[in-house]
């Protein structure tokens, strides 16, 4: 599902002209010409690398090769969507990326891999050695180099879409899938060309064997040498804040490790009979698991990182009990857009899934801001995400509230061998956590009354409070009750030191509690049992108000 990128695409800029742009920029400082220019060289990329491949393969093999190399791409792009799923980027960087490789990435290849060949068969009078250490030296530093200043353009240009190691991981991989498939219509329509000429066709013919080792064995070789690239920049930018000697050493280091892997994989043709096949079970299989498990275990600590950060959110009245557990669950959020399309239409999801990248958003600027790598503008920003969400409330809150009820995990309660019942004190529901009323009987769990509290205020509600007994102990969640107001936000939050290490620092300011109906319980007769109470306390940064 595409989304709108996780902040506001027009930031204001107080006391600058409208939209964030300079009052006094220069020409070619503007968008509209950075744009068209980027556009404009794409597009010529693209003219000219289609020329030059249809003069190779000629009209047929460019369409058979054209059919035939698309195949992998909707795979490879929707498993590095997926992996982005956490924190999603806007498209226009993946088309970007996907463009880059796909054209200006893939002229520069072939034009300079051509002239190094020549220039070495002339050099040397070894017409097949030439093609040999082109093969293996000038096409892997070449063609990393031109699939890393895709990256490099996103990572400078794009800072705030580019965080860390996965968002460098999907760019790397797109540009390296862009840059596979006009390589693959290359070679395929080659093949079909030589097969034109020989006769050959069916499983036997070069086409068959050309597609098996490139699209069926080895579609992830390009993204994966590439993606070595994107980890560097990626470990560049959490380190930003640490010295500009790591910033420039991790991509050189990431782009150096690509060049040797891409080489090493050029170069097992050069092994043997079975060298490509030594290379591949020995390097390449072991590599992309390796990597694969890198980056599904950054994914999932990007989501405990949400887990931990938004009840901070929840304390100050941004954000609803439920929502931080919700988004922190990719479970929860499918569940909250289907929710959302399916009682309030398509557009109503599409809502949800920007409530939730903003709030991931916000999740990872005050981790941060906790770290003390926050830039000068956190308090803005986070005002600004604060304020998207406020927007959205309304349609995202609730189907993300039953998300959570969906999806939360069930608690079991065994069973009491005696009867036992706890009691709590009736009064008001506030907001926060009181006693609640249970009781229990033989061999069973008790269960406490339900109740509902009403709030004053334009918007009250309470949530329902249950009670449990067993094992000689009862125990009530909290009934609760608020009111928000209806026009206006909670409180503009404090701003976080950037240097300050405690999760309670910085907190949003809380919402004035509002009093609520008492609720009442069902008492039961047994022997008496000591009831726990709620902790009083909402939770904290550091305790999400979920279980899981």
């Amino acid at each position: 599902m595409a989304v709108l990128p996780p902040y506001p695409t027009h930031p204001p800029h107080p006391g600058g002209a409208p939209g964030g742009v300079l009052g006094h920029a220069h020409w070619w400082q503007r968008r509209w010409v950075r744009y068209g220019a980027l556009v404009t060289l794409l597009a010529l990329s693209g003219l000219v690398i289609l020329a030059l491949v249809r003069r190779q393969t000629g009209s047929e093999g460019f369409l058979v090769g054209l059919g035939l190399a698309v195949l992998p791409v909707p795979l490879l792009v929707a498993a590095f969507r997926w992996l982005d799923r956490v924190a999603p980027g806007p498209w226009r960087n993946l088309l970007f990326a996907f463009a880059w490789g796909a054209c200006a990435a893939a002229l520069i290849a072939i034009v300079a891999n051509s002239f190094a060949a020549r220039w070495i068969a002339t050099a040397t009078a070894d017409p097949s050695g030439a093609d040999t250490l082109a093969a293996t030296v000038i096409a892997p530093v070449v063609e990393e180099s031109a699939k890393a200043a895709a990256v490099l353009l996103v990572f400078l240009f794009r800072r705030r879409d580019f965080t860390g190691i996965v968002d460098g991981v999907v760019i790397a991989g797109v540009t390296a899938t862009g840059f596979a498939f006009t390589e693959n219509i290359l070679y395929l329509g080659t093949a079909f060309g030589t097969d034109q000429l020989t006769g050959g066709s069916g499983f036997v013919s070069v086409t068959a064997a050309t597609f098996f080792v490139r699209v069926v064995m080895s579609p992830f070789a390009h993204p994966l040498f590439t993606v070595l690239t994107g980890i560097g920049f990626g470990l560049a930018a959490l380190g930003a804040d640490r010295g500009r000697v790591r910033k420039v050493l991790f991509p050189a280091a990431g782009l150096l490790l690509a060049m040797g892997m891409h080489a090493l994989w050029n170069g097992s043709s050069t092994f043997g009979t079975y060298g490509f096949f030594a290379v591949y079970a020995a390097f390449m299989v072991p590599a992309f698991g390796l990597l694969t498990w890198l980056v599904i275990w950054t994914r999932q600590r990007e989501l405990r990182t949400v887990r931990e950060e938004l009840p901070a959110y929840t304390a100050a009245g941004w954000l609803s009990p439920p929502e931080p557990y919700a988004l922190g669950s990719m479970r929860a959020r499918r569940a909250a857009r289907d929710f959302a399309a399916r009682h309030l239409g398509r557009p109503a999801g599409r809502v949800v899934a920007e409530y939730e990248a903003y709030a991931t958003s916000l999740a990872f600027l005050r981790h941060r801001g906790r770290r003390g790598r926050a830039g000068a503008d956190f308090v803005v920003r986070e005002r600004e995400l604060l304020h998207e969400l406020w927007h959205r409330r309304d349609v995202a809150r609730p189907a993300l509230e039953h998300a959570a009820r969906l999806t939360a995990p069930v608690v079991p309660v065994w069973a009491s061998p005696w009867p036992a019942y706890g009691h709590a004190p009736q009064g008001p529901a506030h907001d926060h956590r009181s006693p609640g009323h249970g009781y229990g009987v033989q061999g069973a769990p008790g269960h406490g009354g339900q109740w509902q509290g009403q709030g004053h205020g334009s918007q009250g509600y309470g949530y329902e409070g249950l009670g449990y007994g067993y094992a000689g102990q009862g125990y009530g969640h909290a009934g609760q009750a608020h009111g928000v107001p209806e026009q206006s936000a909670p409180a503009d939050p404090a701003p976080l030191p950037p240097t300050t290490g405690h999760p309670g620092t910085g907190h949003p300011a809380p919402l004035p509690p509002a009093t609520g109906h008492p609720g009442t319980g069902h008492p039961a007769t047994g022997h008496p049992a000591t009831g726990h109470p709620g902790s009083g306390h909402l939770p904290t940064a550091a305790h999400p108000p979920y279980r899981f």
